[in-house]
């Protein structure tokens, strides 16, 4: 590891931290501001104020709001998320016995984007202003348009309940991934094409690109040995920069599909203003964007030469 690339990663974790501090104070700040009360939330509506009041003191709730922000970040580094006021559990408890569902959406969603995206990228920029290109771009501007919880039920509709290829929701092997994973792709497949197709077509205007070709160097090596290699090279950073879109599209998905992820938790939270699931999630969601968004980097340090240089 050179000294270069440390100072690389050491900025980018320095970044993170800071991201991170500032997502819980903003999102601590305004779930406090939000009209709430968590003793009522327990209590019930019948609880006469004496409960209230020495339910406030038990939650630290009648304690200034930047030292309920300090309690409830030194819980937080000892890896105590708080208890849920709605459900009395554990919110870290709950919260990873969904990770793992939730890893597996987002890794889906992740084949299909790329395999989407990239693939009708290269097709569009490789065959611009002919039909396969106008196709791709049509796929791109649909998907784009389409809201995702639209795109879902149409699936649904279509592939679980006509056709009966696949189950109509709920959590189980690779036939229930399908579908939820496809959904929440699709929207980052259409980013992925347009920005492929433009790279394709930027490389192909790059002067060593025409010298190639004039040398008489035959067409699919020049595409696949230069074009696209660096017509590529924004996936990972792109990939990277998708986390947040998938963890918030995860919520929509989670409802529609039936899928038990961090989204489906997260939507029960703000129905029932559950702020420490709230705040949990949402910690969690940012740390999530973060670690993707530090792992892209460095792919991209190593596989650019580009982002080495500058």
């Amino acid at each position: 590891m050179n000294g270069h690339f440390l100072s690389f990663l050491l900025r980018r974790l320095g970044q993170g931290v800071i991201v991170l501090i500032g997502v819980s104070i903003i999102t601590f700040l305004l779930l406090y501001v939000i009209p709430s009360d968590p003793a009522s939330l327990i209590a019930g509506r019948a609880a006469n104020p004496d409960t209230l009041v020495r339910i406030n003191a038990q939650l630290g709730l009648d304690q200034p709001l930047w030292m309920r922000y300090g309690i409830y970040m030194w819980h937080l580094l000892q890896g105590n998320l708080g208890w849920s006021y709605v459900e009395r559990t554990s919110v870290a408890h709950e919260l990873f016995s969904r990770v793992p569902a939730t890893l597996e959406l987002v890794t889906g969603a992740i084949f299909w984007e790329v395999l989407l995206g990239v693939s009708l990228g290269v097709v569009g920029g490789l065959w611009r202003g002919r039909w396969p290109d106008k196709l791709a771009m049509g796929f791109s501007y649909v998907t784009v348009a389409a809201p995702q919880f639209v795109t879902g039920l149409l699936f649904l509709y279509v592939f679980g309940f006509k056709l009966g290829w696949l189950p109509l929701g709920g959590y189980g092997g690779l036939s229930y991934l399908i579908l939820p994973s496809l959904t929440l792709g699709l929207l980052n497949a259409a980013w992925h094409t347009r920005v492929v197709r433009s790279e394709i077509v930027r490389e192909h205007r790059e002067p060593y690109v025409e010298a190639a070709l004039a040398r008489g160097i035959p067409r699919r090596t020049v595409v696949l040995r230069h074009i696209l290699p660096g017509a590529i090279l924004p996936v990972p950073t792109l990939v990277g920069l998708d986390f947040g879109f998938l963890m918030g599209g995860a919520v929509i998905i989670d409802q529609v599909f039936g899928w038990p992820g961090v989204g489906q938790y997260m939507w029960q939270g703000i129905q029932n203003t559950d702020v420490p699931v709230i705040m949990g999630v949402t910690l969690f969601a940012a740390c999530f964007v973060v670690v993707a968004n530090i792992v892209a980097d460095i792919v991209s340090y190593l596989i650019d030469p580009r982002i080495r240089v500058s």
